[in-house]
């Protein structure tokens, strides 16, 4: 797409103008493109090169938008670690508009770090580069691992100094989703009290998302079920690969299905339940074990704003709303086994009953586990065994693994060799922060193929030497 021919379509400001509140972007004094995502761009039908000019850098910060785009913050409430707030909103992000992609799917393209809007409640509507750059690291590995994700475009440096502990160097993030419509854009709805928004609300995220629904007997039910649907594949897919959402809040749940916010997440290293990264998860309510209640517990919000939809009569709609709850945690279940029978080689996943308290007595690092089990599928056993202290316990499971016949070449393709380590994120962005980048670009080249062992790559598939306690910050 030539600079002339861009168009940022306007739908979700137009069709929900009481959700979109016209807004401009801070400028930024010295933009620098830090990273850029050449397929995603092409995959988009943008022009790389004009990316990567002055006008494209402007484009990328929000100062210079096509004629007749409307950036707009978006409105949303949410519950945040279970209290409910009543007026979220985009309070440092701006949706610049929707991209229509060459086969005809919209996009929204929406910016992080773009300034402070009317929903900033006192912060700064700035970003760091480290958190940015966090999230681009992230969201392509989660997309290299087939995982629906939010997808990060670019990164701009600002040439502002943003204050935090220290004053960090500033960065836009340039987001590409299929929208941003949240649990949270649903309660917002239904708290103003005006149900023709709501149905309005519905109606749009039924049309962009999940279109077989208005065919349905009742349509809003049925969107009900095609998002308790996604989001139950997505947290077991979430699970399996061992990442920990650390802000699983009503506003961070999409009605897409896709994953969105990567401030405080993070990826076990040793198996643990109870695993939480986020500084600001105190009672443990987002740990890795609890994703899939927390999944439900937000997806009953949304069932909650529904209800005025689904029937006139409350009772009614209740007993409707529940009813389509009860299928999460069977779904779920599915989805979960599905994805350990192939980790497992093919076999049934009844069988990682006995091996997740192996894993979780003995500390056992969970990616590096799984791809040296397909060497064990293979007959070399002794690389699996050097993880555990239990060695009778993990003999005794492996033999009877072993004589179910797993397929070591589908667990090459389910089990990652890479993914975005703690430790060397960290790294690659403390390097970015001061100003190189070569150590984020060899972290990118390993995630963004995990499944294909290379030479070279041995650091970017072991697990932290230092074994130390992780925390990651939200980056506000």
């Amino acid at each position: 797409m030539s600079p002339s021919a861009l168009v940022l379509g306007d739908r979700f400001a137009r069709e929900l103008p009481e959700m979109a509140l016209g807004w401009q972007a801070e400028p930024a004094p010295e933009p620098q493109l830090l990273v850029l995502n050449e397929p995603l761009a092409a995959d988009l039908g943008l022009d790389v090169d004009w990316l990567r000019s002055p006008a494209g850098r402007q484009l990328l910060v929000g100062a210079e938008v096509p004629a007749g785009a409307r950036p707009v913050a978006q409105a949303y409430a949410g519950h945040q670690f279970g209290g409910f707030v009543p007026r979220l909103g985009d309070g440092r992000a701006l949706l610049l508009g929707e991209l229509t992609t060459r086969d005809g799917a919209l996009r929204d393209l929406h910016l992080k770090g773009s300034g402070r809007t009317p929903f900033a409640r006192g912060g700064d509507g700035l970003a760091a580069v480290g958190p940015m750059l966090r999230e681009h690291v992230i969201s392509e590995a989660m997309a290299a691992l087939g995982i629906p994700t939010t997808r990060s475009l670019a990164v701009v440096a600002t040439g502002r100094g943003v204050r935090r502990e220290t004053v960090l160097p500033g960065a836009v993030l340039a987001r590409v989703a299929s929208s941003h419509l949240r649990v949270g854009s649903f309660q917002y709805a239904a708290a103003s009290g005006d149900r023709d928004l709501l149905r309005r609300l519905a109606d749009h995220a039924i049309a962009r998302h999940h279109p077989h629904a208005a065919d349905a007997e009742q349509p809003y039910l049925a969107l009900l079920d095609e998002v308790i649907a996604a989001q139950a594949s997505l947290v077991a897919q979430w699970v399996l690969v061992g990442f920990v959402h650390g802000v699983m809040n009503t506003d961070n749940t999409t009605i897409s299905g896709e994953t969105i916010d990567y401030g405080p997440c993070a990826f076990l290293d040793a198996y643990d339940s109870t695993a939480v990264f986020s500084s600001i998860d105190h009672g443990g309510r987002y740990a890795y074990g609890n994703q899939p209640v927390v999944a439900e517990w937000n997806l009953a919000r949304l069932a909650e704003t529904l209800l005025p939809l689904i029937d006139d009569d409350e009772d009614t709609a209740v007993a409707l709303a529940v009813a389509s709850l009860e299928a999460f945690r069977p779904q779920y279940a599915a989805a979960w086994s599905a994805g350990m029978s192939r980790k497992l080689g093919g076999v049934d996943a009844s069988t990682a009953a006995d091996l997740l308290p192996l894993l979780q007595a003995d500390r056992v690092d969970l990616t590096t586990f799984f791809r040296r089990l397909s060497g064990a599928a293979r007959g070399a056993v002794e690389p699996v065994r050097g993880l555990f202290l239990d060695l009778a316990g993990i003999d005794a499971w492996l033999q009877r693994w072993q004589a179910l016949g797993p397929d070591a070449e589908l667990m090459d393709r389910a089990n990652p060799a890479y993914i975005p380590r703690n430790h060397l994120v960290e790294e690659a962005l403390t390097a970015a922060t001061g100003g190189d980048l070569a150590p984020l670009h060899r972290l990118l080249a390993a995630v963004s193929r995990p499944y294909e062992e290379r030479p070279g790559l041995e650091r970017y598939a072991a697990p932290d030497p230092d074994a130390r306690s992780y925390v990651t910050y939200c980056g506000t």
